[in-house]
């Protein structure tokens, strides 16, 4: 329920009370009923269940975003590993190729051989850096991710605690206005107590 429409209500409330000739009668009618709604169990268990709730579901969002922080490392180790072994891979065809293209090469295109061999340790030199250069990259994507995920979890973490503090406040602002109608300690002697 709004508690500025609670607020509002408990204003005119008490505007008629004070505004009748018998609202002292009607006081008393009003706070009884109000008292009887306090403690009616429907509405007690209500309130046990809305603090529940939101003491429940406080660690289990804190637990989600853990849970995705601690797996963002892994991920990234994983893309950099498979990225290594193709470029690993890839060097070694290259390799491979350079070798085969000198074997089968007459004197003649001994010089060609030697050219390609160079080419591809230049290219293997290449891929390796490329590698490395990706794998540095996915590291501090990773890393990114993670910091984000930290944020994310202690931004999830603070509007779990947000919650359960605008539900305790609320139990209380509804309590207190409850409370609000009933009667002040300069009350006459010979009225009934408030139960």
């Amino acid at each position: 329920m709004n508690p500025r429409i609670l607020m509002l209500g408990v204003g005119v409330a008490i505007g008629y009370v004070l505004g009748t000739r018998d609202g002292r009668e009607r006081y008393e009618q009003i706070k009884a009923k109000a008292t009887q709604v306090w403690e009616n169990p429907r509405v007690a268990k209500a309130r046990r269940d809305v603090e529940s709730y939101a003491r429940e579901q406080a660690p289990v969002i804190r637990e989600r975003a853990e849970a995705a922080v601690k797996a963002a490392p892994g991920v990234a180790k994983d893309v950099a590993g498979k990225v290594a072994t193709v470029a690993t891979d890839v060097a070694g065809q290259v390799a491979e190729t350079a070798k085969d293209v000198a074997g089968q090469v007459s004197d003649t295109a001994k010089d060609v051989a030697g050219k390609a061999t160079d080419t591809a340790k230049d290219v293997a030199g290449k891929a390796s850096a490329t590698a490395k250069d990706v794998a540095d990259k996915a590291t501090s994507t990773a890393k990114d991710v993670r910091d984000r995920a930290g944020e994310v979890a202690s931004d999830l973490r603070e509007r779990g605690e947000a919650a359960v503090d605008s539900a305790v406040e609320t139990a209380g602002k509804a309590r207190e206005a409850a409370l609000d109608v009933l009667p002040d300690a300069d009350a006459d002697e010979d009225d009934p107590k408030p139960v």
